[in-house]
C-alpha cells in the first residue's frame, strides 16, 4: 500500500509556523508565555465543546472563556485552593447536555491541568520545557514517518485506526534519543532517558484519548485552525497527556528536571 504524502507540505508550513512562534514564546517566557498557554487552553476547551455539542452554539464560546478565565485565576492568583479553578470547565461539561459527558469532562481536566503545567514548568526554567516539546515532537514526527512507510498492525484500531505499532515504538525510539541528548548535553542523570520513553508513551496515550472523542463524535479533526493538523485539540493532544503524566510524576517521586535540578 503506497504511503499518503498529499497534506505533507501543509503539515510542514504549519509546523514550521507553530515552532518559531512556540520557540519565540518558551524564551521570552513570563507573562507572554503564560497569556499564550491561557489562550491555546481556551481554543483547546472550544473545540472540545463544539465536537461533542455541535448544536450548542454559543456554549462552546462561552466555556473557552470559562476555561481562559479558570487558568489565569489559578496561575495570576494563586490560592491554597486556587487549583480547583482548573477543574470547572470539567463539572461545567459534566453538567450540560452532550456526547460522552464524564469522557470530555475528564479531557477538559486533563487540558486544564496541562495549561497549568506548562505554565509552572516554565517558572522554573525553560530546559524542561525544551525537553519535553522535544520528545514529543521527535516522537510524533518519527511515529508519523514510520506508520506511513513501515505500516503494520494497528496500535489500536478500534479507537485509532491510522496508528500503528511501527509508529508507536518509532516514537519510544525518539524520544529515548532525546532522552539520551540532554543526559549527554544537558548533564541530567541516565534516569532521564526511561522517563524520556514513559512521558512519549504518555503522550502517544493523549493523542488516542482525543482520537476516541473524535471517533465518538464523528469527526475527523477537532477544528480547521491549523492547516494539515486540524485543531488546536490535534496538534497539542500528545502534550497534553506528557505534561500531565509527568505532573502527576512530580508529585509521587519528585524526580529533578532539566533545568530544575
Amino acid at each position: 500500500m503506497t504511503a499518503d504524502w498529499s497534506d505533507l507540505r501543509k503539515r510542514v508550513v504549519s509546523a514550521a509556523v507553530l515552532i518559531t512562534v512556540g520557540a519565540a514564546e518558551i524564551w521570552l517566557g513570563g507573562m507572554s508565555f503564560a497569556l499564550l498557554v491561557v489562550l491555546l487552553t481556551g481554543a483547546m476547551v472550544w473545540e472540545l465543546c463544539t465536537i461533542t455539542a455541535p448544536d450548542h452554539h454559543n456554549t462552546p464560546l462561552m466555556m473557552a472563556a470559562i476555561a481562559a478565565a479558570s487558568l489565569a485565576a489559578t496561575v495570576f492568583f494563586p490560592e491554597q485552593l486556587s487549583g480547583l479553578f482548573l477543574l470547572v470547565p470539567s463539572v461545567i461539561i459534566a453538567l450540560t447536555d452532550r456526547r460522552d459527558r464524564r469522557l470530555s469532562a475528564g479531557y477538559a481536566a486533563a487540558i486544564m491541568v496541562a495549561g497549568y503545567g506548562l505554565i509552572d514548568l516554565r517558572s522554573a526554567g525553560s530546559l524542561t520545557i525544551w525537553w519535553l516539546v522535544a520528545l514529543v515532537v521527535a516522537s510524533d514526527v518519527l511515529g508519523y514517518f514510520a506508520g506511513r512507510m513501515l505500516g503494520g498492525p494497528k496500535f489500536w484500531p478500534a479507537i485509532s485506526p491510522k496508528k500503528t505499532w511501527s509508529g508507536t515504538i518509532a516514537g519510544w525510539i525518539g524520544a529515548a534519543v532525546i532522552g539520551m541528548a540532554f543526559v549527554i548535553w544537558g548533564g541530567a542523570g541516565w534516569w532521564l532517558v526511561p522517563l524520556s520513553v514513559l512521558v512519549a508513551f504518555a503522550g502517544q496515550m493523549g493523542d488516542i484519548w482525543e482520537s476516541w472523542i473524535k471517533r465518538r463524535c464523528g469527526v475527523k479533526d477537532s477544528s480547521g485552525l491549523i492547516p494539515g493538523h486540524g485543531g488546536v485539540l490535534d496538534r497539542f493532544d500528545a502534550l497534553t497527556g506528557g505534561i500531565v503524566a509527568l505532573m502527576l510524576l512530580q508529585l509521587l517521586i519528585a524526580l529533578p528536571l532539566p533545568g530544575v535540578g
